[in-house]
């Protein structure tokens, strides 16, 4: 494949992500006006994210299993149409239970598609430009976070809440097109059902699933309450938080594909620095946040961290994998959903004691925990990522 069709590849591949990433938060942002609108309370609208979370990390492994011996180009078309059945599903229903019926839809495809994407990525590009393919796909989730969802929440609250899952709607259709048009016809897999489960069970794969949930509940239980840490403790406006976010999101991206790059070159120097990154810096939010400057300095440091994690640890994944790597991959997507819900739930255990400025400390002892896993995962130091076979050694 020539560069030009690689770049068109890639970028179809980000853009369907970045559709895919805002529908999994935007709702968060507009549950007041879904309350009153459907005539539920506040606390049950938040069910409608649960049932999105649940959908990924139940239903998208599942949806990946029954479709892993499906022609690629075919099934990428038809998730991201299914995709889009469930935001049109959410953008009309007249009641809370079509709503939930709509984010499940479309969850059954979140993880499915994120599996196919990071895969097909993969293999459009030279095996050494791996990482970077990685981190170019997962790019569209931390610019849906970036811009896709603040500027969904904003159309909702001016036009809506309907209004943002009906433009879903269309740029998912629009996406469905650019898929048609740019993605490369590739023949069925030949792997078998059991080969993909039989992947998933391996040690190693097995390993490097737990890595990703515990050590992305790490950031999630600083990250879920950064807003109130923020302007309780470190005395910023609302005004000063949102800019703050922003600069987070910027951070993530710009982290996200230098990470990529990195493990081109090195995938467990990569990991292990980010983790001992994240956990010396998840350390220091607790005393960096009585101090305007040195919260910014932190904030800003555990955005370009955070998401650095996505690349080598969706690397080792595919490593470990071999040929059958779509259910793992799945599996793995879930992951990072089940950690973040973990994670959200620790820090909110930790708030309601009063200890808010402390979640960083539960964070860091998390991060360790990932960082140790990943000894167990990448044992052996000799040759380099893209030189090791499925299961062969890998760089240090």
């Amino acid at each position: 494949m020539n560069v030009n069709k690689r770049f068109a590849t890639l970028a179809a591949l980000c853009a369907s992500v970045f559709v895919v990433g805002t529908s999994e938060y935007l709702i968060a942002g507009l549950l007041p006006q879904v309350g009153e609108d459907l005539d539920v309370s506040v606390g049950t609208a938040g069910q409608a994210v649960t049932a999105y979370a649940l959908g990924v990390v139940v239903g998208g492994p599942l949806v990946a299993l029954l479709t892993s011996r499906l022609p690629r180009k075919g099934l990428a078309i038809g998730l991201m149409l299914l995709f889009a059945a469930g935001s049109a599903i959410s953008a009309a229903a007249p009641s809370f239970g079509l709503l939930l019926l709509g984010r499940v839809v479309s969850s059954l495809s979140h993880a499915a598609f994120l599996a196919l994407a990071l895969v097909t990525a993969t293999r459009v590009v030279p095996v050494e430009k791996t990482g970077s393919a990685i981190a170019t796909v997962a790019s569209g989730f931390t610019v849906a976070t970036l811009l896709g969802v603040p500027l969904g929440a904003l159309l909702g609250q001016g036009a809506g809440w309907r209004a943002p899952f009906a433009v879903l709607t269309v740029l998912s259709l629009v996406g469905t097109m650019l898929l048609a048009a740019v993605l490369p016809r590739q023949e069925a897999p030949s792997t078998r059902l059991r080969d993909e489960v039989r992947v998933v069970a391996r040690r190693q794969v097995m390993l490097a699933v737990a890595t990703t949930a515990v050590g992305f509940s790490g950031v999630a239980t600083v990250f879920t309450y950064i807003a109130p840490l923020l302007t309780r403790v470190s005395g910023f406006s609302a005004g000063a938080v949102s800019g703050l976010l922003l600069a987070y999101g910027a951070g993530s991206f710009l982290g996200n594909l230098t990470a990529g790059r990195l493990t081109d070159k090195s995938m467990s120097a990569t990991v292990r620095g980010v983790f001992g990154g994240l956990a010396g810096t998840l350390l220091l939010v607790p005393f960096a946040v009585v101090w305007q400057p040195t919260a910014v300095a932190a904030v800003l440091a555990l955005g370009l961290l955070a998401t650095a994690t996505i690349a080598p640890l969706q690397g080792l994944i595919l490593h470990h994998a071999g040929t059958a790597p779509t259910l793992a991959v799945s599996v793995n997507v879930g992951a990072f959903n089940l950690g973040a819900a973990a994670g959200s739930v620790i820090g909110g255990a930790i708030v309601a004691v009063g200890a808010l400025r402390w979640t960083g400390l539960a964070g860091a002892v998390l991060s360790l925990i990932g960082l140790a896993l990943t000894y167990l995962v990448l044992p052996r130091t000799r040759t380099s990522a893209q030189d090791a076979g499925p299961e062969g050694p890998i760089a240090a």
